[in-house]
């Protein structure tokens, strides 16, 4: 059984934590509980944002759990529950999801970008970018591989979100000026890690090193430009 449901919105969480909890928490207990009854693996996703964001090295997979928003104590809850349920499982942390499609960063920089002559984006939170395909290629490499425990799944490499913006910039061939500004100009409700790359070291020994986020970037949006192209008018 691989549970994709979550309670995604980081900010929202701040308001209604116990309503993202039950999502995020009490239900992943609920399928883990259905899940060892039935003798099924679990495979959950949990997030970056379970850790206190003070690092200055990648985490490992077994680093204190010490959240610093509503989201984040969510998705530990979640975590808890799942290892407490003696079900076999594999647990894969990930962190700054994109895609060709749905809502996330890459498509609303581009969309940004096609629209405005200037940005600022935030130069002051470091993590790793995650191409949801290559998760799910990750997801699936662990459990043909039959691992089990808890593991970090993104795309290699590490960077900020002025860099990750620049970087979509430059690949798409725009002329946006992209300003790097600090967390404290761009308040948000739920605070963010200043530090969250997650160590792949344990996942990379089963599955093999994963892709540059940047060559991941540059097929996602290559895969978006050809859509578009295709479209009919």
């Amino acid at each position: 059984m691989i549970n994709c449901a979550a309670w995604t919105d980081v900010d929202g969480a701040e308001e209604k934590e116990e309503a993202a909890t039950v999502l995020n928490g009490e239900a992943v207990g609920a399928l883990a509980k259905a899940c060892h009854e039935g003798g099924a693996t679990c495979v959950h996703y949990s997030t970056d944002y379970v850790f206190d964001g003070k690092g200055t090295s990648p985490y490992l997979v077994y680093h204190a759990i010490d959240p610093i928003n509503a989201y984040g104590r969510s998705k530990a809850v979640g975590e808890r529950l799942l290892a407490g349920s003696g079900v076999e499982h594999i647990l894969i942390r990930t962190s700054w999801l994109y895609g060709p499609w749905g809502k996330n960063f890459v498509l609303t920089m581009r969309s940004l970008m096609q629209s405005r002559d200037e940005l600022k984006v935030v130069d002051d939170q470091r993590g790793r970018p995650t191409s949801v395909e290559q998760l799910a290629q990750t997801t699936i490499g662990l459990v043909n591989a039959g691992a089990r425990g808890t593991f970090h799944g993104s795309d290699g490499g590490e960077c900020t979100w002025h860099g990750f913006a620049s970087a979509i910039r430059d690949t798409l061939g725009l002329s946006t000026k992209i300003e790097p500004c600090t967390t404290d100009e761009f308040p948000r409700p739920a605070a963010r890690p200043a530090y969250s790359v997650l160590d792949l070291s344990s996942t990379a020994a089963i599955v093999g090193e994963p892709k540059h986020w940047e060559d991941e970037l540059r097929r996602v949006l290559g895969v978006v430009q050809s859509a578009e192209q295709t479209e009919p008018t």
